[in-house]
């Protein structure tokens, strides 16, 4: 191959930043100075890796003095034990990825960020001692208050008593990292500004993996993608504001896509008073209670091509006596339900104003599909569905004041009490609708439907 001068200049500017890169911070800042140079370490502030003692006051100056020239703090590999560290407008720090590791000893905050902007955080280990703490969802080994453009990346935060990472009022990215073993919340999330959650790995946490709130119901906007959630419990009990993989509560418009959540205490992914909260494409697994669930007062739920396989539930859009309205349900493959202390076991539920369609429910011990409870109806189509291995292929309530529900199309397989049967709650009344008229329910509409 022949090379022409013009591509030679630029192959060795390319060469040049790359050896610039790789230099190190002495050659660095030897060859440039501070500022141009651009990159500091801390060990040219007296900080040493693997040293005994405390180290955060060299520490905090490193920082300071990079945050104020805007360059990158490069934090070489090794262990540093230090105290709470600040971080201010444009503080970049760079460490070796599962080799630069902060201790924390002693404080409940452990880094700590306020009103600021461009804070950048990369290949860091955060590793805290678990001390438990159960009052303050802000205490975290990095907690972040009004931080415009946060990005954290490539980084491990390891043993928070509370929450592994807690952030109020923050825009920017929480991605590719690393969250365990945190006794609260591995991510906590109030008022976003647009956060992107992406590509994380957060698992082993007490009682919740990541949570998206607001302080009162609001646009947020927050994405969820591509997130590995494992291993959640529910250390401080409840009915289920603890045990999620995913947790939203008064965020709207909030996007849950592409993640696998399994091993949870309760749902995998639960919203609560969350308008137009879309779920799509998730894998979910081995879930203690409902799977996914779309509760209290939202308006507006989409919920499409999710696999759930082994839940107390499948879906659950529930509480229009609370406002709960509005749903499709689409396209989600549900199977291997089981009973919890005698309850559950369905496939799919809902109440108020929905669509449910093109899913597949195979192995529920109560009903595949269940439309409505008490009065608790309105206004549910429900076409052309699969449902096999069902104690009831569909239960739609009959109440005298419950609203109309259509039910068309659906194949139907293998029942132990029938295809389709109106209901008192949990109780089935009359014939298998599915073989017999309808007409003696003035609230429900039965039609193509095969039942076998």
């Amino acid at each position: 191959m022949v090379l022409d001068r013009r591509a030679m200049m630029i192959g060795g500017a390319g060469l040049g930043a790359g050896l610039a890169a790789t230099a190190g911070p002495r050659v660095a800042l030897a060859q440039g100075g501070d500022a141009n140079a651009g990159l500091l370490s801390v060990i040219d502030f007296g900080v040493r890796p693997n040293a005994k003692n405390n180290q955060t006051k060299a520490l905090q100056k490193a920082i300071d003095v990079a945050a104020k020239m805007s360059a990158v703090l490069h934090i070489p590999g090794g262990e540093y034990r230090t105290g709470k560290l600040t971080l201010k407008s444009n503080t970049i720090i760079s460490g070796v990825p599962g080799r630069s590791v902060l201790k924390f000893e002693g404080d409940r905050v452990s880094l700590v960020a306020k009103s600021a902007q461009n804070i950048h955080l990369t290949g860091l280990m955060l590793e805290g001692k678990i001390e438990r703490d159960n009052n303050e969802n802000n205490s975290a080994l990095l907690s972040a208050d009004k931080i415009e453009s946060l990005i954290i990346t490539g980084c491990k935060i390891v043993g928070s008593g509370a929450n592994g990472i807690s952030l109020n009022k923050c825009s920017g990215q929480i991605s590719d990292n690393e969250i365990t073993k945190a006794y609260q919340t591995g991510l906590f999330c109030n008022d976003s500004l647009g956060l992107d959650i992406s590509h994380n790995h957060v698992h082993d946490c007490g009682n919740n993996g990541i949570q998206v709130w607001r302080s009162s119901p609001g646009e947020d906007g927050t994405i969820i993608a591509h997130n590995h959630i494992d291993d959640i419990r529910s250390e401080a009990g409840g009915s289920g504001e603890n045990g999620n993989g995913i947790n939203v509560f008064r965020a709207n418009d909030v996007q849950i896509t592409g993640n696998r959540v399994s091993d949870c205490a309760f749902s995998a992914i639960r919203g609560n008073a969350a308008s137009n909260f879309q779920v799509i494409g998730n894998s979910c697994a081995r879930l203690g209670e409902v799977a996914i669930y779309a509760e209290f007062g939202f308006e507006g739920v989409v919920i499409t091509n999710n696999l759930v396989d082994k839940a107390a539930m499948g879906i659950s859009v529930t509480n229009f006596n609370e406002g709960g309205r509005m749903a499709v349900v689409q396209g989600n493959l549900v199977r291997n339900l089981f009973l919890r202390a005698g309850d559950r076991g369905v496939g799919i539920a809902v109440e108020a104003d929905s669509m449910v369609s093109g899913n597949v429910i195979e192995g529920a011990p109560a009903a595949g599909i269940q439309i409505g409870w008490g009065k608790h109806l309105r206004d549910v189509s429900v076409t052309g569905n699969l449902i096999r291995e069902a104690r009831i292929g569909i239960g739609v309530s009959s109440a005298p004041d419950a609203g109309y529900a259509f039910i068309t199309n659906n194949m139907i397989s293998k029942t132990k009490e029938g295809g389709i049967r109106a209901m008192d709650h949990d109780k089935p009344l009359g014939p298998d609708l599915a073989k017999s008229s309808s007409e003696s329910y003035r609230n429900i509409a039965v039609f193509g439907n095969v039942s076998l």
